[in-house]
């Protein structure tokens, strides 16, 4: 299997090179649009109510592939799971559809003379992204009071397999007084 490029050369969020083409046909992206590693956007019991909301925010304008978004998830949501069975509600608010394409080029012996390749060369597509701006929200969380240490170490844990600095917000909603 082909090693896949590092996350930092798909960083920035210019204006990706679109084909366009007389034919009408030839304007989409061959090769398909890749498989999503996602497996799950909402993990928990939603239907719950909660007193306390964290939400992981990014703070950089960036691409995010879809590997790194799945590897966030299984380990904060694996934590959650262990110690506080199903007591909270975790949603994935990105999506990603950004097609991430790559131009092949030639490896071996005489090689460095054919890898200039073609400037904006459309190339194979090899992953997808989620496009975020700065301070956007890529996970919420929402649970009790009494596990918001836990829920902060789960963000944490997730913030450090994305590639980019995290910062975690907290929220609490006001309980409604008895009368």
């Amino acid at each position: 299997m082909v090693k896949i490029r590092k996350g930092k050369a798909y960083h920035s969020l210019k204006r990706p090179y679109t084909r366009i083409s007389k034919y009408k046909n030839q304007n989409f992206v061959r090769g398909g649009f890749p498989a999503i590693k996602i497996t799950r956007f909402d993990m928990g019991d939603s239907r719950k109510d909660y007193d306390t909301t964290l939400k992981l925010i990014v703070t950089l304008n960036m691409n995010l592939r879809h590997n790194a978004l799945e590897a966030a998830r299984m380990t904060s949501n694996r934590l959650l799971e262990k110690n506080i069975a199903n007591n909270y509600h975790l949603r994935l608010k990105v999506f990603p559809h950004h097609v991430l394409r790559e131009h092949t080029l030639a490896a071996g012996a005489g090689a460095d003379r054919m890898s200039t390749g073609m400037s904006l060369a459309f190339g194979k597509p090899v992953g997808i992204a989620a496009r975020l701006s700065e301070g956007q929200t890529v996970m919420e969380l929402k649970l009790n009071k009494a596990n918001l240490k836990l829920g902060r170490d789960a963000l944490q844990r997730a913030g450090r397999k994305l590639p980019c600095t995290c910062r975690i917000l907290t929220e609490t909603t006001p309980t409604p007084k008895a009368e």
